[in-house]
């Protein structure tokens, strides 16, 4: 996903010279002086630089200067033809992160009250992301806890798709739901991707019987629309999906059958990137934290990181290595020296002697000691790319200030990125490139001394002009968390046919991968593949690795790309097959580290890490490659991985000896354990030890044998278990089974609760008794509603009652429990005063229209998720997204909420008539 860039003019040719002669001999370029009107927009925009007001100096440059000409006739006659790139809503609005020294209730309110919608929350990261009149913006940033307002942090992902194809018409949300459904009644038949052949993944899965058994991996993309299709079609298993983190796209969808077809026993998760920088660390961390996701793989840039220093997603990405994650990121799609498609370039700032506009400036010379050239050249296919300019300072403290200006071939600049960096902001500029002819890139310090900078126009090139500018590029563009120093930053190989289509016109024809054979010593890399190595300057606190040194001389170097692995697959995700992109590779490498870690429980993150480096195949190109392709067999030998059995205990029964069918205070009960094989070995010399941390609670005998239990058989042995007198109603008894077996993985344990008492056939009901409460559109914020619940003790059964008197599919019925006029746009939870929480639904129902007179029940027979937008109104009884049996036993005394987020955007509602059905315990 990238934001739209407007279409583009502003300034002049920046103090231009005649160069001298560049080595080899060909002239480096004449360049133009200023036009007249190109030096009047430099001096009206460095104008608009030296006067900002403190509040403007926290502001984006090209929202100011949008603001400015918007309200300002004078200036916008001095700019004509500008366009800042400024994405702004026929409302007046914009898409903004708010950085702050504290994300407050106060801080929100003020955005609401400024007429903003809240779009993501980052209380860690420090960051609001929110869609605020552009008229609000110097206000917001007048506030003395908001450290900058920015325009959105932009990304995307590292799919390859053809340039020359014309652009994807918008699909409006009836459209996306209506195609979403056909495709979940179609037939399927199940491709896998080549490069489980082309990796040796299958003929590993052969050889040593390992399947992924007892690994989680977890996807972070753009979405996973289809997932459900895909699911009802046998292609994906179950999916644990972070609640609200669902993401719009298929990206992910793509990723995670690609995990699954290589290691089809493990299990399986997904968050969003796309909310903003700041959310997407923070799923980083919830997929380690709370979906304990034992590897992790992404296919996302953005923008904004830097190349010099670990940033917001860096530093999320060191954490969950640091508590032992495996993390795996595309190397990128933005091209390498090697195969002439680079548009990088990196190197120490020299001053052209050159000044610029009125005010300040000198060009950087991009000739260095081979003569005098203050513009890169851009090819002809680097129209609408994103640029971006670091610079070796440390995020959040540049004291010096270097700008960005684009020019075309008559010497105009026709875009502009010019920031203030005074000491508390990043060193950082961004503007994309236009379709004007013959587009070429300036540097300019404004203020300050020298430093090492990094230039990129992502997805472009630097290319010779056909007036006479010569281009420079350099190695380096992979950069922000793919090159965090424990993540495996992953290049593409094509495992079968060649992309179909040039990346620009006068290409060499694509490589071709080697399916249904393997890849070896002769595999090429694809053209796209960003190269490495980066050179980074700072510790991710922004301490320098050397002090006083931040030029070419200084820093560290960090070796990535570290693997290559398989593009060009098939899949049966539509508009994904073939999928080229590092996108495609990163997953490919991911599930082999996941079958490493199925058939070597236990081993250490450096291990995997020697494993998978000493046994990938060197393609002779380091910088590009990394340490080579993977091959799975090579890396399954290398480690001696064997077939894991994985014992775990299953749910219990308890028949209490007195012939009662619940387990009450002073009883004697039998317990049958079951014991599931879900490993890829057999579970020898399996044994269990029951027992019970509840007080006064005695269980005999205290272990039993279960022998030999094949793989996907169960084995079932009973205990008898004793409940004190003194055990209070509905107080449950924990009963943990921790199940020994030959094998790493062992042991497994399993914790489960019995309430104690007869479950109450006396259903109380307890209402929410207010006004309608408006669930905000798009924000995760939500809606929530109080329901007290008083005199029940603790709960034996707990269901959750979206009420109503008359139901119907009208907008803004008042009569119905939830009205919603996209009711797939909704996420739904209750809470309970213990803190304990169950998802009831989770964007499902697509298009249709209100909730009324639905009770979610744990014994329902059919899903929530089963619903189409033809049932509308939903009605009847259904079984919810997570089990509300977490709350059975709990003390139901208190506040319980209910709770509903509107994900996406578009529709509106409220939450009207809600209940909780609550029974208690009596004795037996």
């Amino acid at each position: 996903m990238l934001l739209a860039a407007g279409a583009a003019c502003l300034l002049a040719a920046l103090g231009a010279a005649t160069p001298a002669s560049a080595d080899p001999p060909k002239k480096a370029g004449s360049g133009a002086e200023f036009s007249d009107t190109a030096a009047r927009q430099i001096a009206a925009l460095q104008k608009i630089k030296q006067s900002q007001s403190k509040a403007d100096s926290k502001v984006d440059s090209v929202l100011t200067v949008e603001r400015k000409t918007r309200s300002d006739r004078a200036l916008n006659s001095s700019l004509p033809g500008l366009h800042t790139g400024v994405a702004v809503s026929d409302k007046g609005t914009v898409l903004v992160d708010i950085r702050a020294d504290k994300v407050s209730d106060d801080l929100v309110g003020a955005i609401r009250k400024a007429g903003g919608g809240i779009r993501a929350v980052s209380p860690a990261n420090r960051t609001v992301r929110a869609e605020v009149p552009l008229a609000s913006v110097e206000q917001l940033a007048g506030r003395g806890d908001v450290r900058r307002v920015e325009t959105a942090s932009e990304a995307w992902t590292e799919r390859v798709t053809d340039p020359k194809a014309p652009p994807a018409k918008p699909e409006s949300k009836e459209a996306k739901a209506a195609r979403i459904s056909a495709m979940a009644k179609q037939a399927i038949t199940k491709l896998t991707s080549e490069g489980d052949q082309a990796h040796a993944a299958a003929d590993a899965r052969q050889n040593f019987h390992v399947t992924g058994v007892g690994v989680k991996l977890c996807a972070l993309s753009d979405g996973v629309d289809s997932l459900a299709a895909m699911q009802s079609g046998g292609v994906l298993p179950a999916v644990d999906v972070l609640p609200t983190q669902e993401g719009s796209g298929d990206e992910g969808t793509a990723m995670l059958q690609i995990l699954h077809d290589l290691a089809p026993g493990a299990s399986l998760g997904f968050a969003t990137a796309f909310n903003g920088d700041a959310s997407f660390a923070d799923n980083i961390r919830a997929l380690r934290t709370q979906s304990r996701c034992d590897v992790i793989v992404d296919d996302v840039l953005y923008f904004n990181e830097s190349p010099f220093q670990d940033g917001l997603i860096a530093k999320a990405v060191n954490d969950v290595t640091a508590a032992g994650a495996l993390y795996f990121s595309s190397a990128g799609n933005e091209g390498s020296v090697g195969a002439g498609t680079s548009g990088h370039w990196e190197g120490d700032f020299v001053d052209s002697g050159k000044g610029v506009g009125k005010f300040a400036g000198t060009a950087h010379n991009f000739a260095g000691s081979a003569g005098t050239q203050i513009y890169d050249p851009l090819s002809a296919g680097s129209a609408n790319k994103p640029v971006t300019l670091f610079w070796s300072d440390p995020l959040g403290a540049s004291g010096n200030d270097y700008d960005l200006y684009l020019l075309n071939s008559a010497g105009t600049v026709v875009a502009f990125s010019q920031n203030i960096q005074d000491g508390t902001q990043d060193p950082y500029e961004r503007l994309n490139t236009t379709f004007d002819a013959g587009l070429r890139l300036a540097v300019v310090k404004f203020k300050g001394d020298n430093r090492y900078l990094s230039l990129d126009v992502l997805r472009g090139r630097f290319a010779d002009s056909t007036d006479g500018l010569k281009k420079y590029a350099t190695p380096g563009v992979t950069r922000g968390h793919s090159a965090a120093k424990d993540a495996f930053s992953v290049a593409a190989a094509p495992a079968a046919g060649p992309l179909p289509f040039s990346l620009e016109p006068g290409d060499p024809p694509n490589p071709t991968g080697p399916y249904p054979g393997r890849f070896g010593a002769n595999t090429q890399l694809e053209r796209f593949s960003s190269d490495g190595p980066r050179r980074v300057f700072f510790n991710a606190d922004g301490t320098p690795l050397t002090p006083g040194n931040v030029s070419a001389s200084g820093g560290q170097v960090r070796q990535k790309p570290d693997l290559t692995a398989a593009d060009g697959t098939q899949s049966n995700v539509p508009g994904f097959s073939p999928f080229f992109g590092t996108s495609a590779a990163a997953p490919h490498a991911a599930a082999i580290a996941g079958l490493v870690l199925s058939g070597n429980p236990g081993l250490s993150p450096a291990d995997v890490r020697d494993a998978l480096t000493k046994t990938a195949i060197p393609l002779g190109d380091p910088g590009r490659a990394g340490a080579g392709v993977l091959l799975a067999t090579d890396v399954l030998a290398y480690t001696g991985a064997s077939p894991q059995p994985l014992a775990l205990p299953q749910r219990p029964t308890v028949t209490d000896n007195s012939g009662s069918p619940y387990l009450l205070p002073g009883s004697t009960a039998t317990v049958s354990l079951p014991v599931h094989n879900g490993g890829d070995g057999t579970a020898v010399s399996t044994s269990v030890v029951l027992s019970s941390p509840t007080p006064g609670v005695t269980i005999a005998p205290r272990s039993k044998g279960y022998g030999t239990i094949e793989p996907g058989q169960t084995g079932v042995n009973t205990f008898t278990i004793t409940v004190p007198a003194s055990q209070e109603l509905g107080a449950p008894v924990q009963l943990v089974a921790k199940v020994s077996f030959a094998g790493s993985l062992s042991p497994k344990t399993g914790s489960f609760d019995f309430p104690v008492g007869k479950p109450s056939t006396d259903v109380k009901t307890f209402a929410y008794a207010g006004a309608a409460v408006a669930i905000p559109d798009n924000d995760p914020t939500g809606a929530t509603v109080t329901v007290p619940v008083s005199n029940l003790g603790r709960a034996s059964g707990v269901s959750v009652s979206v009420d109503g008197t008359v139901c119907s599919t009208t907008a803004q019925s008042t009569t119905v429990g939830i009205d919603h006029t996209w009711v797939g746009d909704l996420v739904g939870t209750v809470t309970s005063p213990s803190g304990q929480t169950a998802v009831l639904f989770q964007r499902n129902g697509s298009s249709g229209h209100n909730v009324c007179q639905a009770v979610f029940d744990d014994s329902a027979g059919t899903p929530f998720s089963s619903v189409t937008s033809s049932l509308a109104p939903f009605t009847g009884k259904w079984r919810p997204a997570k089990p509300l049996g977490a709350l059975v036993g709990q003390p139901a005394d208190g506040n319980w909420t209910i709770k509903v987020v509107d994900a996406a955007a578009g529709d509106t509602g409220s939450i009207r008539a809600v209940s909780l059905r609550l029974t208690g315990y009596v004795a037996g």
